[in-house]
């Protein structure tokens, strides 16, 4: 995307308080008016002195003039600082809100804390342009358009040494942004390569500390950093190079002024009044294409920044929702695959020609190797990706006709990462299901044999658990995180992996509770140990992707085949097994 269309779409999306920001025009073209006859009122009154005639009418006139510029200055100033926040703001919400819709590959390839730096310095950015532009910027260019014709009016002769001043800024300045627009969007890969790295970093700051890395990844960041200094020296030398050169030039224009304005007041072609406005005129047009320069610097520098955050809001959300898609009504929790086939891109990986079906109440286990295709298998159910061949339906509905919301209420997970926010633990419950009641997450709390131990933490269920649960042990997390499965109530259950972090007296409770809670639900279950599939209504075995074998873990025992064989190799694993492990 071209600086332009960068600059253009940033400026289109204040469209929604477009009355505001005309109205801000409008004091803007008022305040240029004044800055361009401060120097023609004081070339009169020198003019007026000189020749020993009243001079207070004009200086009234000008007082006036003043007072009405500050006053539209002071409008533009609390008004564009209000405006610029309220959309800095909005613009922070609308990549937020895109951000979460995108499918988890997109996160998983970009990283989060790239993704949030995207969003934090986009919208910095954009206030930054909108604030200068509306407070000081948009003066400044309608003072530099329309001082040219005004000092041409005045006087060809010197108006034309304003205008070549202007014309030798706007070319300095396209210049020096062909020659650094490759570095700089350089410059801001290796930013986010910084920023990336320093949240990785922070993020596994525990394992940094016990594998003692503190020296090494201390100065893997100092050699990123490097790298970064390296791309952003010959950017900075430019825009330095440029300043100069347009102070130089201002230089030279102010003494042209005054030396062509000599000559002609000594031919009595000019008066000395206009010679002080021109010297005004000089220095207008100095301060504005200087404000200009730096407007357009900002920009370019942040060009990278905002290209990235229109990537992000323009980003495809993911699975699309189709036009006529309707709401699931009352799932029993019947759900069929049907010849489902997902490949990856570049892959071989994937899921094959998937067949087979649960009943409401039913309880599903998918059971294999890792690799085997069974988190995608149910990662489908819940259109995190879509299928390339079949279809999977709930209760004779093909998922992908009904609504992703009514899709996803219908169905309650629980991860083998838990996924906790930072947060008391009631609001993390409640997330289950908004607007729940004290006792409603209490109850869910008692199923999931977490009640008790939540009321041994400081403030109870008010007890806010840190970053991703940090304070919590692993036992404790994933209870929190069944209390959230529960409370959401869904007639859909997964399971995936929900007690490979419990001990064997945890994972008891944890049985129990949730026997109770599947009653009535239809439930699929990712599992490495015996314990948790074995009662199972039907189990499925998966190798690369495909099914190999399905029946309960009797018929599959007696088979002697793949299942078997996972028992045997110890891939299927005791209680006992898991926690000496």
């Amino acid at each position: 995307m071209s600086l332009l269309r960068i600059y253009w779409r940033a400026l289109a999306m204040l469209y929604p308080e477009r009355w505001l920001s005309s109205l801000l025009a409008v004091a803007n073209v008022a305040i240029a008016i004044v800055l361009l006859a401060e120097p023609i009122l004081f070339g009169k009154v020198v003019d007026s002195l000189s020749k020993g005639q009243d001079s207070f009418p004009i200086i009234g006139f000008w007082a006036a003039l003043g007072l009405f510029g500050i006053l539209a200055s002071v409008l533009v100033s609390v008004f564009a600082d209000r405006l610029a926040h309220r959309q800095r703001l909005a613009a922070m919400s609308r990549a937020f809100d895109r951000a979460i819709t995108l499918p988890i590959s997109y996160h998983a390839d970009l990283g989060s804390s790239r993704v949030v730096r995207t969003m934090l310095s986009g919208a910095d950015a954009l206030f930054a342009l909108w604030l200068t532009f509306l407070r000081d910027h948009l003066a400044a260019l309608v003072s530099v358009l329309f001082l040219v014709p005004t000092a041409i009016a005045l006087d060809p002769r010197m108006a034309g040494i304003l205008a070549l001043l202007a014309l030798l800024y706007t070319l300095a300045n396209l210049e020096v942004i062909r020659r650094t627009q490759i570095g700089q969007a350089r410059v801001e890969r290796h930013n986010q390569e910084v920023s990336g790295r320093v949240g990785d970093v922070i993020g596994n700051v525990s394992v940094v500390q016990s594998y003692a890395r503190l020296a090494d990844e201390g100065a893997a960041l100092r050699q990123l950093i490097g790298q970064l200094l390296t791309a952003q020296y010959p950017v900075v030398t430019w825009w330095a190079l440029l300043t100069v050169l347009t102070r130089a030039a201002a230089t030279v224009t102010m003494v042209a002024v005054f030396a062509l304005g000599s000559v002609l007041a000594v031919r009595g072609e000019i008066t000395v009044g206009e010679i002080v406005s021109f010297v005004g005129f000089a220095g207008l047009l100095i301060a504005k294409l200087d404000q200009l320069s730096g407007f357009v610097a900002r920009i370019f520098v942040n060009a990278p920044t905002l290209q990235a955050y229109y990537d992000l809001v323009d980003a495809s959300g993911w699975p699309l929702e189709r036009s006529n898609a309707a709401p699931l009504q009352s799932v029993t929790g019947a759900v069929e695959y049907e010849d489902v086939t997902l490949r990856f891109a570049a892959s071989e990986q994937g899921v094959f020609d998937l067949n087979f079906s649960a009943s409401p109440g039913q309880a599903i286990a998918l059971v294999g190797p890792t690799g085997s295709g069974k988190t995608t298998a149910l990662a489908l159910l819940q259109r995190l990706r879509d299928p390339q061949k079949g279809r999977i339906t709930i209760d004779g509905v093909d998922i992908r006709e009904a609504t992703l919301t009514t899709l996803r209420q219908s169905i309650a997970v629980v991860f083998q990462d838990a996924g906790l926010f930072n947060r008391s633990i009631a609001e993390n419950i409640r997330i289950g299901r908004v607007g729940s009641t004290d006792e409603e997450v209490e109850a869910a709390a008692r199923l999931a044999e977490a009640h008790d131990f939540i009321l041994q933490k400081p403030g109870g269920y008010q007890f806010v658990i840190g970053e991703r649960g940090a304070s919590l042990s692993g036992g404790e997390r994933q209870r929190i995180a069944i209390a959230r499965a529960i409370l959401k109530n869904a007639p859909i259950l997964i399971l995936d992996e929900a007690t490979s972090a419990l001990d064997n007296e945890t994972e008891a409770k944890i049985k129990r509770a949730l026997e109770a809670v599947r009653r009535g639900r239809t439930t699929f279950i990712i599992a490495h140990r015996l314990s948790t599939v074995a009662n199972a209504d039907k189990i499925i075995v998966m190798e690369n992707g495909r099914m190999m074998e399905v029946g309960n873990f009797r018929q599959l025992m007696e088979m002697g085949g793949a299942f078997a064989r996972l028992v045997q190799a110890g891939e299927m694993k005791y209680p006992e097994q898991q926690t000496a492990a």
